[in-house]
C-alpha cells in the first residue's frame, strides 16, 4: 500500500451533519478497498479564490491514508459524480 493525500473542497452551505456524513462516506470507501485512514485534517470554511459552481466559499478537508490503486480509481470515480464536492485532488507525497 502507498501513502496518499486527498484534499477536497465541499459546498460550504451544507450542514455540519452533512459534512461529517460525506467524510464518513469517503472514509468507508477507503476502508472498503483495503485502505487505512491515517489522519483527517479539517480546515473548515474558507473563501475561494474564484467561484466554483456558483459558490464563493468552500469547506476544506485533507485526508491522509494508505491504499492500493483500486481504491484511488474508485475514489476518483465517486468524487467526480458527487454534487457536494466542488474540487478534489489525490496526490502521493514525495513522489516525483
Amino acid at each position: 500500500m502507498r501513502e496518499y493525500e486527498l484534499m477536497y473542497i465541499s459546498r460550504a452551505d451544507m450542514e455540519a451533519e452533512q459534512q461529517e456524513a460525506l467524510q464518513t462516506r469517503l472514509d468507508n470507501l477507503i476502508a472498503k478497498f483495503g485502505g487505512e485512514l491515517v489522519k483527517a485534517d479539517v480546515w473548515g470554511k474558507r473563501k475561494l479564490a474564484y467561484p466554483i459552481k456558483h459558490q464563493s466559499e468552500g469547506y476544506y478537508v485533507i485526508l491522509y491514508f494508505k491504499a492500493d490503486n483500486s481504491a484511488i480509481t474508485e475514489l476518483n470515480r465517486v468524487m467526480s459524480i458527487t454534487d457536494e464536492i466542488l474540487r478534489f485532488k489525490i496526490i502521493r507525497p514525495g513522489a516525483d
